[in-house]
């Protein structure tokens, strides 16, 4: 397997955690990058998207610049609770072959609590490369578990994502690569997304 295939998951990790990149409105961002938690005007019955990509966050939140999402956070979170994410995934659009038919598609939708899609991932200048980053879309049980069990760290990385930007904007492209996280393959084994790649 290798970095650029079509579809594989690219994310800093330890043997224990996995980073994923969210980005809020600073009411919400700060107090869960200040104690790290989420505060109680976290929503934990709504979907939330997690992205292991930071470069697809960029593209996301143009930079922490989009209204709503100007605090971007590094979200450290334990292993076991992202494949079990993973695992329990279905993909947010229907692939005939795949799913025996539509309706059975929408009932695996229904039941699952997270989903899966598969997007461009971006360079510097946030253009879409030719291999695609994972979206991991937590709701119902999953959302709880991420806010409650899974959660180990956050990290505004707001400043961060305005530097490097800075820097692509002048030019300084090598500068503003230097400055990326580094993002290898995350061991998630063929069997654990085989039903999530098509």
């Amino acid at each position: 397997m290798q970095r650029t295939d079509p579809k594989v998951i690219r994310a800093r990790h330890t043997d224990e955690t996995v980073t994923v990149y969210q980005a809020y409105s600073p009411a919400l961002g700060l107090p869960t990058a200040r104690d790290g938690r989420f505060p109680a005007a976290w929503k934990r019955e709504r979907m939330t998207w997690i992205k292991p990509s930071f470069l697809w966050m960029m593209y996301r939140c143009g930079w922490g610049t989009k209204e709503g999402q100007e605090t971007v956070l590094a979200v450290e979170i334990r292993r076991d609770g992202f494949e079990w994410a993973l695992a329990n995934a279905c993909l947010s659009h229907y692939v005939r072959g795949l799913h025996p038919d539509r309706a059975s598609w929408q009932r695996e939708l229904k039941r699952a609590p997270a989903r899966v899609q598969w997007d461009p991932e971006r360079d510097l200048r946030l253009q879409p490369l030719p291999y695609r980053s994972l979206q991991l879309g937590l709701s119902g049980e999953a959302a709880r578990r991420y806010a409650d069990e899974w959660l180990v760290s956050v990290r505004d990385v707001t400043e961060t994502a305005r530097t490097i930007h800075s820097l692509v904007r002048e030019g300084e492209l090598d500068a503003a690569a230097a400055l990326l996280p580094d993002e290898p393959l995350y061991p998630a084994g063929d069997e654990l997304l085989a039903r999530l790649r098509a």
